[in-house]
């Protein structure tokens, strides 16, 4: 089977797609100044783009692990996370606490989908 990289650079690929599995990895990036509720927000939006590039939709989402710097998040992380997904979606997860690179950022999500049959 062949992997599929998306944006392939020299320190990481946007998506790597194996055995009909997309893996990829979000961070806020348009405002790293938001609070936690705002950076989960941007992420979701963002894996919903990356889920699109691999004709998948978050309803394919087989796991998240979850990288919170700070476990006084937990609470509002929760409360956006259950907001996101429809009743009965939400994938199998791990949370835990992390000193992520940027010191701005409050969280980084790993996701793992299953990408459409229409991929590639």
């Amino acid at each position: 089977m062949d992997i599929h990289r998306i944006n392939p650079t020299p320190r990481w690929s946007d998506i790597t797609v194996y055995n009909g599995m997309a893996h990829f990895v979000e961070v806020a990036e348009a405002d790293t100044s938001d609070d936690i509720t705002g950076q989960v927000e941007q992420i979701f939006a963002q894996a919903e783009e990356s889920l699109a590039k691999v004709a998948s939709d978050k309803t394919r989402i087989i796991s998240v692990t979850i990288y919170l710097t700070d476990f006084a998040h937990f609470d509002a992380l929760n409360v956006a996370w259950e907001r996101w997904f429809e009743p009965g979606t939400a994938p199998s997860r791990a949370c835990v606490k992390a000193e992520l690179a940027n010191p701005e950022l409050l969280v980084e999500m790993a996701f793992v989908a299953a990408a459409g049959d229409d991929f590639r």
